[in-house]
């Protein structure tokens, strides 16, 4: 069974989706969502993600939405395929969890409104507020220092496998460093550098920047 991935394909949170996708092997096809043309508040999509937002996924049967939902979907009913993206025991899984809500509540929305105040914003042709993306640059060095501690200990964010708890974050760093050109806050702290050296060149993201043709 084919999954229908509802976004477009470089939007962060489609690309969460398609990157657990293609770590587990799973065949997919994208349905382009042009949020440009506001396609994602029209009634037929609706219908698919209440809220009006991207991803929404299509399974046989089973309809869902919210991308990180949808990435321990997959990376529990294909468990036995590619890398133990939950991690190999309960504890494990729950520190692959903590990762992944500390990227959802402490990191994606500094990210995200840095992106908009300094890249989509002056996109649209209208003005950033550079005060509050100046006061969340100040917030996420504090939380990356956090990453950067923890990192110096482990190779990866929940032990010494790539799971969910590293790939959650790679969307959205990919746009605070080429996008929004915030790298030296990656660069200028080690572990979190090497980090992202390491999870960035794995083969199932190369596919996904060829896919998304960056």
């Amino acid at each position: 069974m084919v999954v229908k991935v509802y976004g477009p394909v470089r939007a962060a949170c489609v690309q969460r989706v398609l990157l657990c996708l293609l770590e587990k092997d799973v065949e997919f096809e994208i349905v382009h969502v042009d949020l440009d043309a506001g396609e994602h508040k029209a009634p037929d999509f609706l219908l698919r993600q209440p809220f009006g937002q991207v991803p929404a996924i299509e399974d046989g049967d089973l309809k869902l939405f919210e991308s990180r939902a949808i990435i321990r979907y997959y990376a529990a009913k294909y468990e036995e395929r590619g890398p133990k993206l939950l991690g190999k025991s309960l504890e494990e899984r729950a520190v692959v969890d903590q990762w992944v809500e500390v990227e959802a509540h402490n990191f994606n929305d500094l990210v995200y409104t840095l992106v908009l105040q300094l890249v989509i914003l002056p996109r649209m042709g209208k003005q950033g507020d550079l005060a509050l993306a100046h006061g969340c640059e100040q917030k996420l060095e504090k939380v990356l220092d956090i990453y950067d501690q923890r990192l110096s200990n482990s190779t990866y964010l929940a032990g010494d496998t790539f799971t969910l708890a590293d790939l959650t974050h790679l969307p959205a760093i990919r746009y605070l460093v080429n996008d929004a050109g915030m790298g030296h806050l990656v660069t200028q702290r080690e572990h979190v550098n090497a980090w992202l050296q390491t999870i960035s060149n794995r083969s199932a993201w190369k596919k996904l920047m060829m896919l998304a043709n960056y």
